[in-house]
């Protein structure tokens, strides 16, 4: 399975977001990397290098590589809706995102990893595709063998299962169901998705 296997806290600093959850080090230096860190001399910015670096971030925070953003992006582009909420969308219905979204792990890199190794059911089947989109009403179960790994207890006790208002999540039975797919104004990620359209449509 393709993914980013680099240092995140270099690629948060590019972006001065923590995208890929709290980063002490991303506190500490919030600036972009490089060898003169904040002491270099920065010229404007380009109208391509924005959206560009727009649609970085968007991959970056999903986990997704360009290959599998394009073909997502195609899919919204032939919705009759708008097309940047319904990319939004669709990156937000991906397994792995969704895991995430209930708490059972504490990053998207995490459920990416629980999805592979097999832990995570989807109405009742064991599903190791991180990429497959998640549908209204589907439930979403932690596997019965893996429910005592102590890595989903610990992300469950956090106490961050029941924060977003598309997906519930049963703590007691480690089962949730994904309600529906969520608004732009639910979607809390802070992405110009209207600049990815624009870079796509030149």
């Amino acid at each position: 399975m393709a993914r980013y296997r680099g240092p995140l806290t270099k690629i948060a600093r590019r972006f001065g977001e923590p995208i890929f959850g709290p980063d002490r080090a991303l506190e500490k230096r919030n600036y972009p990397p490089g060898q003169h860190g904040n002491q270099r001399k920065r010229g404007k910015k380009s109208e391509y290098s924005v959206q560009l670096a727009e649609k970085q971030k968007a991959k970056y925070t999903y986990g997704i590589l360009e290959r599998q953003f394009r073909i997502l992006f195609d899919r919204a582009s032939r919705s009759k809706d708008v097309t940047g909420e319904v990319l939004l969308q669709l990156c937000e219905s991906r397994l792995d995102n969704v895991v995430y979204r209930m708490g059972i792990a504490p990053t998207r890199r995490g459920a990416r990893q629980l999805v592979g190794h097999r832990h995570i059911t989807v109405n009742g089947d064991v599903l190791n595709i991180p990429s497959y989109q998640v549908k209204t009403g589907d439930v979403i179960s932690v596997r019965e063998k893996s429910k005592t790994l102590e890595v989903i207890t610990a992300a469950l006790s956090g106490g961050g299962s029941n924060q977003y208002g598309w997906v519930t999540w049963n703590d007691a039975t480690m089962t949730g169901t994904f309600n529906s797919v969520p608004s732009r104004d639910m979607i809390p990620e802070n992405i110009k998705e209207q600049l990815i359209v624009e870079l796509y449509s030149k």
